[in-house]
């Protein structure tokens, strides 16, 4: 069974909604995409938390069959996120972000992991995605997210990392303002011009859109009666997208096709409970029932 490999985030988040409030509940890019890979195929995870991260946290994805190898424990204070959410449950106003220790973080693959078939650069600088990307000796396919933050001060240096991947997966908002355009169907070609392979827009709500050379895929979002918290979902997409690109071992457009509905429903699962608690718990055998029923609402 191929590996994946993620690079990212572990962090502590504060999260409000108009109806509830958690504080200090794990999050961070990497947690969230690493449960929801796992349900697929073997995760390696990198990482950096400091002496403030609960070692709980760390057996929680251990338990799950996460290798945390790569996870590295400095001195100092854990990536901190504070956000808040309207009544729509759709877009976070960040209120407050600590980087920590996250931020001078300079990660170097371990021996073990550059053999990782299977590569997600998340949300992180985009100069230590193009490092790690050149430590991974031959990946199959590397994915990469982003954030508007880097696409205003770090343009030049996300347009070369994007220019060396297979997929880029980005907001409905950050493509419009990489692009320089309203229309999202314009924004993923453009990105597509870059080099990669497939560009999935992620459009909250309203699903997710997949664009390839040849072929355009749209599915909805799966259908809930109550979202709780919608932190993390993108990420619970990514990890849902790779992983099943990883467990089918192929990558041609039905493939990438149902990859999205994958991701879909991993969202789906993330959104239903605060922290990654929904996410954690979900199975195949929910993931595959959900899936089946987000066909139909995309079949004629």
């Amino acid at each position: 069974m191929p590996h994946i490999l993620v690079v990212g985030s572990l962090a502590y988040d504060d999260v409000q909604t108009p109806y509830e409030r958690r504080r200090d509940v794990l999050g961070g890019a990497a947690s969230y995409f690493s449960l929801a890979a796992r349900l697929y195929a073997p995760v390696r995870l990198m990482g950096v938390v400091g002496d403030d991260f609960r070692e709980s946290d760390l057996e929680r994805l251990k338990k799950r069959g996460v290798d945390i190898a790569g996870v590295e424990r400095v001195k100092g204070r854990s990536f901190r996120w504070l956000g808040r959410y309207d009544h729509d449950l759709v877009t976070a106003e960040t209120i407050n972000t600590d980087l920590g220790v996250f931020g001078d973080w300079d990660p170097e693959v371990p021996a073990a992991f550059t053999d990782s078939e299977f590569v997600f650069l998340a949300n992180i600088l985009p100069e230590i995605q193009l490092r790690m990307l050149e430590q991974v000796r031959a990946p199959v396919v590397v994915a990469l997210d982003t954030m508007n933050y880097w696409i205003e001060r770090k343009r030049d240096a996300l347009t070369k990392v994007m220019s060396r991947v297979d997929i880029v997966t980005i907001n409905e908002a950050e493509a419009r303002q990489f692009c320089g355009t309203h229309n999202v169907i314009r924004a993923a070609r453009q990105i597509l011009a870059l080099g990669p392979r497939a560009v999935v827009i992620k459009r909250a709500e309203y699903g997710a859109l997949l664009l390839t050379k040849d072929r355009i895929f749209w599915t909805p979002a799966y259908p809930l009666e109550e979202v709780r918290d919608p932190t993390g979902a993108g990420d619970a997409f990514a990890g849902g997208l790779l992983g099943y690109l990883a467990h089918s071992g192929t990558v041609d457009d039905r493939t990438l096709c149902r990859a999205v509905l994958h991701g879909t429903v991993c969202a789906s699962f993330a959104v239903e409970q605060f922290s990654v608690d929904g996410i954690e718990q979900a199975d195949q055998t929910g993931v595959e029932a959900r899936v089946r029923e987000l066909q139909t609402l995309v079949s004629a």
